[in-house]
């Protein structure tokens, strides 16, 4: 089945508005009709990207949301105010927001849920460190981590996730897995979606991966049958570098 790719790029905690804006205005000049391209600034700059690519096909999203709808949460972002600028889809459970914000599974599912229910798209990052790779043990985190982050999604709900596989030790790292790795385990992802709400879903689902793509190897990467784009981090501050993997995504 012929899934549309993905290319996202997470900016993570970099650019001035400025330093955003003149980006972004680069950004504008790629054309894509057979890739998806998304984009996720800081908060502080969500609402100017937004407007400057107003009339583009990139998409603009958040890299994080707050489990609750409202309230006395200092610092916090919620749905509804994300959704009042015009953002439609949230990364939620990247490796460093579990890793340096201590966001645990609990957590993770409660913000899924706040996202879910008031009609956001995600896209849900799972990841292994190194050590549970030595121990043997990735196969069961990332299930873990799925189950108790999504599956209590029903089948209608569960349309709008994105999964990201984002092995911990190839990020930033310069690192990648090799590709028989980033395979497995995208294969391992579909299936669990198989087994719990059938063909269609699973077939239907994008799965991506994160973890030190580069231009020279996204074409690889995004050739594997079971891999439907990248989220992109260090490399989607660079131009030249993020419309090369947008290019490597059009097979």
């Amino acid at each position: 089945m012929s899934r549309k790719k993905i290319v996202a790029g997470n900016w993570k905690m970099n650019m001035t508005q400025d330093q955003s804006i003149n980006l972004i205005s680069e950004l504008n000049q790629i054309t894509s009709n057979d890739v998806e391209i998304k984009i996720a600034p800081s908060f502080t700059n969500l609402s100017k990207a937004i407007l400057i690519l107003e009339n583009s096909e990139i998409e603009v999203i958040a890299q994080n949301v707050h489990f609750e709808e409202r309230g006395a949460f200092t610092g916090e972002i919620s749905v509804e105010m994300l959704k009042s600028i015009g953002v439609s889809n949230i990364i939620i459970g990247h490796s460093e927001r579990r890793k340096y914000f201590n966001e645990t599974d609990i957590i993770l599912s409660k913000k899924v849920k706040v996202a879910i229910d008031n009609s956001m798209k995600i896209i849900f990052c799972v990841g292994e460190e190194l050590s549970e790779r030595e121990k043997g043990n990735h196969f069961d985190l990332i299930k873990s981590q799925i189950i108790n982050g999504l599956f209590e999604l029903s089948t209608d709900k569960i349309k709008s996730v994105i999964v990201a596989y984002e092995p911990v030790w190839a990020i930033g790292t310069g690192k990648t897995a090799e590709n028989h790795q980033i395979q497995q385990m995208h294969e391992f992802i579909r299936k669990l979606f198989k087994d719990n709400y059938g063909n269609d879903i699973s077939n239907k689902l994008r799965i991506l991966y994160g973890g030190s793509v580069k231009p020279n190897n996204a074409k690889e990467i995004f050739s594997l049958a079971d891999v439907d784009g990248g989220l992109i981090g260090g490399a989607s501050l660079n131009f030249s570098d993020f419309k090369a993997i947008v290019q490597a995504a059009h097979g």
